[in-house]
């Protein structure tokens, strides 16, 4: 459902919404009918999974796609390739960690300030975990505050250390969507 009709959708309290449609966590309904393209995975994420649980997965999966993005990005500017270049001010580089200190600052002012509907938002979720990983990409810069972002020892190494962690905290968030998906399918065949 897009924003706009999202904003025009009749409120309901959970208990209230019509047969055949479910909240989407935010008082509005949305019908539970949707395209063939992965039905079940789609209503087991609005409908079984709680506010939490779906926070939890988005803040994941944004987190390994930013992750394996920017890993992406970065070697091809290092290797020369692609339309990327390094972004500077002046002579000095703008590591991508300040990217991700604002994105989770306004993750913070959204929980100190924002209403429990704000805090809930997709866009919480996806931010916090783009964030991070922002962050955690350059965490050795960070820590040594001189750019060792490229030594040699270990970089291989923390890519796939924080690439498998990313990939394993996916999908233990995803553990309740993917055991509903296969319990709708279970009931469906």
């Amino acid at each position: 459902m897009s924003a706009g009709r999202l904003a025009d959708a009749p409120r309901h309290p959970p208990s209230a919404v019509p047969q055949g449609q479910a909240a989407d966590g935010y008082g509005a309904h949305v019908t539970t009918q949707t395209p063939a393209l992965a039905p079940a995975t789609r209503t087991a994420f609005r409908e079984e999974m709680d506010d939490s649980q779906r926070s939890a997965l988005l803040s994941w999966l944004a987190f390994t796609a930013t992750f394996v993005t920017v890993r992406g990005i970065t070697y091809s500017i290092r290797a020369g390739r692609g339309p990327f270049r390094n972004l500077s001010v002046g002579s000095e580089h703008l590591h991508h960690y300040m990217w991700g200190i604002a994105l989770i600052s306004g993750v913070g002012a959204v929980a100190v300030r924002g209403s429990d509907r704000q805090r809930r938002h997709p866009a919480v979720a996806i931010s916090y975990g783009s964030g991070l990983a922002l962050v955690v990409d350059e965490f050795a810069l960070l820590l040594d505050l001189k750019d060792v972002y490229w030594a040699q020892q270990g970089r291989i190494s923390v890519d796939l250390g924080v690439g498998g962690s990313a990939l394993a905290g996916t999908y233990f968030a995803a553990l309740p969507l993917l055991r509903a998906v296969k319990r709708r399918r279970q009931a469906a065949g």
